[in-house]
């Protein structure tokens, strides 16, 4: 599904216009987004829950020459689901 898909599925379910339902999910993307990047987490109960990780600096290896290279510290979105949905999922794939 992509995001045209998921707009038509919002909007029928909500019985709303394209155009609305497409600025809701823009807002709540754009929400999400600025939530995370204030260093901060968004917990959406029985879906799943929204956060910043930080993985360390370390050293890898170039694939190409098997020489060493340091890969710096950084900040990374994560997504951990919820309950809820594990269920809904491993209902599905029964």
């Amino acid at each position: 599904m992509n995001k045209s898909d998921l707009t038509a599925h919002v909007a029928k379910a909500a019985s709303m216009t394209q155009e609305q339902a497409g600025k809701s999910i823009d807002a709540i993307v754009a929400t999400i987004q600025d939530t995370l990047a204030a260093g901060d987490q968004v917990t959406l109960v029985g879906f799943g829950s929204f956060a910043v990780v930080e993985r360390a600096a370390r050293t890898g290896r170039n694939p190409r020459t098997g020489e060493a290279i340091q890969i710096a510290a950084t900040r990374m979105p994560h997504f951990k689901s919820g309950q809820t949905l594990k269920d809904a999922v491993a209902l599905k794939a029964t």
